[in-house]
C-alpha cells in the first residue's frame, strides 16, 4: 500500500513532506470516532519532539531578538493561511499577558484582516505582496517567516525584502530541508511529516508552529524582564478577574497577606510591578517606580539596584 501511494500523484507535490499521504492513516474514514480521535492524537504527539530538536536554534533567535528590541528594533511575523493566523494570535496575546507596547511584535498576514476569518484566494502565492508587506522593516529588526511547507511565496517575498533592508531573518517551518531555508539566518524547521489528513497543516504542523511561536515569544518576554520568577508580573489587569489575579500573584511572590498586598497595590496605583518591587525591597512606591525605569522594567534588576543603594 505504501509503495503504491508513493507512485501516485504529482512527484513535485509529494516532495513536500507536509503534503504527502500518511501511511498510518489511509483508512481514516473507515474508523470509529474514537479511533479517528486516537489517530489524530497519536500524530499530534510528534509535534513536541520535533520542536525539541530545534530548541538550540530557537535560543539563538531569542537572544538576537532580545538584543534587537532592547536597541529599539521590532519583531515581525509574516505568514499566510493557518501559519499567518498563528502569528497574529501569538502577537495579539503579548499585550494582555506582558503589557508589551504596540508595534514591538507585529504580525503581517497575507490578505489582511479579511483573510483571518475567510480564505482569500491566491494571496499566499504572491512574492510581491510579501515584499510590499515588509516595506516597513528596518535594519536590525527581526523578521520571522512562518510557513508550514517551508516554501510559501508570500513569505519568500517578505524574507527577501527583509534581508535587503538589513533585518535578521528566521523561518518557522515543519518540512525537512525547507525551500526558504537559504533566506533565513535562523531556520526553525520542526519536521512533523505527513498529516493524518493529507495536507491539512492546521493539524500537527499547526501544533508545532504554535509551540515554536509560544516558546519564542515567551522566552523573549522573560529575557526582556517582563516576568519575575515564573509569574506574569507585567500583565494588564483590564477586568475584575485579572485584578484579582494581580493580588494573588503579589501574595504568591511575597508570601504576604491579602490585605497587605491590596494596600501595596493601592499605593502603587494598581501597578503590579511597582507594588512587587516596593514589597521585595522595602522601598516606597516612588522609589520602586524610579528603579524600574532605570532597569528597563525588570523587577529583578530594580530590586538589585535598590538593594545595592541601601547598602
Amino acid at each position: 500500500m505504501g509503495t503504491e501511494l508513493g507512485r501516485k500523484g504529482n512527484s513535485a507535490w509529494l516532495e513536500i513532506s507536509t503534503e504527502a499521504r500518511n501511511e498510518r492513516t489511509v483508512d481514516l474514514d473507515q474508523r470509529t470516532t474514537l479511533d479517528i480521535l486516537t489517530a489524530l492524537n497519536d500524530e499530534d504527539r510528534v509535534a513536541p519532539e520535533a520542536v525539541r530538536r530545534i530548541l538550540p536554534t530557537m535560543a539563538g533567535l531569542v537572544d538576537a531578538a532580545a538584543e534587537s528590541v532592547r536597541n529599539g528594533g521590532r519583531v515581525h511575523y509574516f505568514g499566510a493561511g493557518t501559519s499567518g493566523r498563528l502569528g497574529v494570535l501569538d502577537a495579539a496575546e503579548l499585550k494582555p499577558t506582558f503589557n508589551l507596547p504596540d508595534n514591538v511584535v507585529i504580525a503581517h498576514h497575507a490578505g489582511g484582516a479579511d483573510a483571518l476569518v475567510r480564505a482569500v484566494e491566491n494571496v499566499e502565492d504572491s512574492r510581491e505582496a510579501g515584499a510590499e508587506a515588509a516595506s516597513d522593516v528596518r535594519s536590525g529588526d527581526i523578521v520571522v517567516g512562518i510557513a508550514a511547507s517551508g516554501r510559501t511565496p508570500y513569505v519568500a517575498g517578505a524574507l527577501t525584502a527583509a534581508r535587503e533592508r538589513g533585518a535578521v531573518t528566521a523561518l518557522v517551518a515543519c518540512a525537512s530541508e525547507p525551500q526558504l531555508g537559504p533566506l533565513a539566518d535562523f531556520v526553525l524547521s520542526a519536521d512533523t511529516g505527513p498529516e493524518a489528513l493529507a495536507g491539512s497543516t492546521r493539524l500537527k504542523a499547526g501544533t508545532a508552529q504554535k509551540l515554536m511561536l509560544n516558546g519564542f515569544s515567551t522566552a523573549l518576554m522573560i529575557k526582556l524582564g517582563r516576568t519575575w520568577s515564573n509569574l506574569m508580573v507585567s500583565m494588564v489587569a483590564s477586568n475584575e478577574k485579572l485584578r484579582s489575579r494581580t493580588v494573588r500573584i503579589l501574595m504568591e511572590a511575597t508570601g504576604d497577606s491579602e490585605e497587605r498586598c491590596r494596600e501595596a497595590l493601592e499605593s502603587a496605583n494598581g501597578e503590579l510591578k511597582v507594588a512587587l518591587t516596593a514589597m521585595l525591597s522595602g522601598a516606597t512606591s516612588a522609589q520602586a517606580r524610579e528603579a524600574l525605569d532605570g532597569a528597563s522594567g525588570s523587577v529583578r534588576g530594580a530590586t538589585d539596584a535598590l538593594g545595592q543603594r541601601a547598602r
